[in-house]
């Protein structure tokens, strides 16, 4: 077994990362409206084997045994996302006290279990009246997300304090509004670009609306993030302005208005007009460069980009393998534990002071069934020793999560990848701690021996 790193202050956060739709299930109880998802896995052929988070872990119900496996856990924090629709139905106007009842229920066993409660705000789980208005592509969205924001910090801000607004803002504009892989399943290709202002601009109003409602509010975005790559045999001048290209998309795109409060060049993309059309309106920026208490940092794998093969693909760079032989997960993803500290230093190159305090708020993988997860331990403490060598060459990372606490409803996957420290049979709802439970909980406990 890997030996347990111990190069960690004092004061840093373990966590673990779970997410409502994926675990919660209750899909349609105390006065829930549908989600976006609700919606998607009903499509015949957008989830594998038509899967469904209906039920899902049962968390809704099950909460206080999951509470139990933190506390066994030892974790510092946990961090979960709020269901908007649980807690307002179609997204605006009345409030559904059971919802945010649940929530009260969940912080209040946290709190006890010794457990830091952050909730994430936004985890892909749009209101579906929302969508039905236009979602991420109309500027309303984002105002409807602020006055959300409120009604939960002034339910929940007496006793929570870091909160983070959105998930992977990136993903959810990609997967869901430009390739239609993910709820709301839309296919607009580069036209799906105003979802990530929108999203932004969200952003900002949630953390205004935190800052308003819960006194000395800790406010995150978690962005999905990923190291920029190009092989031997494609570094030509081409291939890097295809890599800056990528990365102005995908990384800059989301971190560079939120720490510096302007987009990046995104003309390789028909976007040269900086306020994109009128889309950008005066003091949107103010709005969304508002001061973070941190970055959240999701990180699972580098990309590996070329020029594109084709003038007509559409895209101005092509995604291809990389040239080593890379361990892989159930996922085939490539383990690259390297390439996390490869990002946390070059976030803290490229932004320097305004760079705040990061957390890593997901990392994981996904594995074969089972207890004996040896492959997950090993994943797990390359990624963690990762986020050491970062800190030793002077990066401020202030916590780590994992992904995640059970094995879930993995989206488009259904329930064939599993993520988990703990596994879940979804036919009985058992939960059975996997040997990277242990680890987890062994590394933990080191380090708090050392406080």
């Amino acid at each position: 077994m890997p030996p347990l790193p111990l190069t960690f202050p004092a004061s840093f956060v373990w966590g673990a990362s779970t997410a409502a739709y994926q675990i919660e299930g209750a899909a349609e109880e105390d006065g829930k409206g549908p989600s976006v998802w609700d919606s998607f896995v009903r499509r015949e052929g957008a989830v594998r084997d038509g899967h469904t988070g209906d039920v899902a872990c049962d968390h809704y119900h099950r909460f206080p045994q999951d509470v139990a496996l933190m506390r066994r856990l030892g974790l510092d924090a946990y961090r979960f996302s709020l269901s908007w629709p649980r807690v307002l139905p179609t997204g605006e106007g009345a409030v559904e006290p059971r919802g945010l009842d649940f929530y009260d229920r969940l912080v209040d066993a946290l709190l006890a279990a010794g457990v830091d409660p952050t909730p994430t705000l936004f985890h892909w789980d749009l209101p579906q009246a929302l969508e039905d208005g236009g979602g991420w592509m109309a500027r309303e969205t984002a105002y409807r997300f602020g006055e959300y924001a409120a009604v939960v910090g002034a339910r929940l801000g007496d006793r929570v304090k870091r909160w983070i607004t959105l998930n992977e803002p990136f993903v959810h504009m990609s997967f869901g509004y430009a390739f239609g892989v993910h709820a709301p399943g839309r296919a607009l290709m580069l036209d799906a670009l105003p979802t990530a202002h929108h999203q932004l601009l969200g952003h900002g109003l949630a953390t205004a609306a935190l800052r308003a409602t819960v006194p000395d509010a800790q406010v995150l975005i978690a962005n999905n993030c990923t190291p920029v790559r190009l092989r031997q045999d494609a570094r030509g001048e081409a291939d890097r302005a295809a890599a800056a290209a990528y990365d102005a998309l995908h990384n800059r795109l989301f971190n560079d208005p939120v720490l510096t409060g302007r987009y990046p060049d995104l003309s390789a993309y028909g976007a040269a007009d900086p306020s994109w059309g009128g889309l950008v309106h005066e003091g949107d920026l103010e709005t969304i460069a508002a001061p973070l208490d941190g970055l959240g940092v999701n990180y699972y794998n580098p990309t590996w980009i070329t020029a594109p093969a084709s003038p007509d693909s559409g895209l101005p760079f092509d995604m291809v393998e990389p040239e080593e032989a890379y361990p892989r997960t159930t996922f085939d993803w490539p383990v690259v534990p390297d390439g996390l500290t490869d990002l946390l230093v070059g976030l803290a190159s490229r932004y320097g002071a305004a760079l705040p305090p990061v957390w890593i708020t997901e990392n994981g993988c996904a594995q074969p069934a089972g207890v004996d997860d040896r492959a997950r331990i090993d994943y797990l403490a390359g990624h963690v020793g990762a986020v050491a060598q970062a800190m030793e060459r002077g990066v401020d990372v202030r916590g780590y999560f994992t992904w995640s606490l059970l094995d879930n409803f993995e989206w488009a996957e259904g329930y064939h990848q599993r993520f988990g420290l703990v596994e879940v049979d979804f036919a009985t709802q058992r939960r059975t701690p996997r040997a990277s439970f242990e680890w987890y909980r062994e590394l933990i406990a080191a380090q708090k021996a050392r406080r």
